[in-house]
């Protein structure tokens, strides 16, 4: 099964990639995650993007695809694989569609105001990775991670100014795939009206839309 799962910043694509990867057995590949990774390391790869991250501005075609046809590429990726974070505009889905086929496309629908109200609030862990929420999901000591003990910090692009900048770009330039895939896939409209909902609604949600569709075997 190869799925990509669409929907602004914040909607919780990568929480839901996470968890339907490991029910359905196939490979996640979020351009975000591999980005933030490179940065960390200080790589190449790391130096190019790190402007367009903290701007809030999209990564440029060509060093996305070229990222995401390797990635889909590995061993790992052979059951299938959920896209997250790609592709972001009509150009990069026309490359996607020169390198593998397409079974269906998540979208989430979630209102702007639940967007700036998680992202503004969401903290994670230097050392693990582990994200939390100031007014959701709340570490048990402030600033401190629960799982490992280190310190908790805010990404540049979750502060609120970048985060309205994100929605823009969202708005301008990956929304009118909506609209290209529209007459060429099948799209799982799946809403999210509230700030705290738990993840496993949504997955179950989306499991049910891809049993209708005939996908899950």
């Amino acid at each position: 099964m190869r799925i990509i799962i669409f929907g602004p910043p914040g909607a919780g694509k990568g929480t839901y990639a996470s968890r339907l990867g490991r029910e359905l057995k196939i490979a996640v590949i979020s351009t975000g995650d591999i980005f933030r990774d490179e940065i960390k390391q200080n790589t190449d790869l790391g130096g190019k993007v790190v402007e367009f991250v903290k701007s809030g501005d999209l990564v440029p075609d060509e060093i996305v695809t070229d990222i995401v046809t390797k990635r889909i590429n590995m061993p790992n990726s052979k059951r299938g694989f959920i896209l997250d974070g790609y592709p972001r505009n009509v150009e990069q889905a026309k490359s996607l569609g020169n390198i593998t086929k397409v079974d269906a496309v998540i979208l989430l629908i979630v209102p702007d105001w639940i967007i700036v109200e998680r992202l503004s609030n969401r903290r994670i862990c230097k050392k693990c990775g582990a994200i939390f929420n100031l007014k959701y999901l709340k570490p048990k000591r402030p600033g401190i991670c629960d799982k490992c003990g280190e310190e908790l910090f805010q990404r540049e692009d979750d502060k609120p100014k970048v985060v309205r900048e994100r929605l823009n770009v969202y708005e301008a330039q990956t929304r009118p795939l909506i609209g290209y895939y529209r007459d060429r896939l099948p799209i799982l409209n799946i809403e999210c009206n509230s700030v705290d909902i738990p993840p496993k609604v949504i997955v179950d949600k989306i499991l049910q839309e891809l049993q209708k569709l005939n996908l899950l075997g």
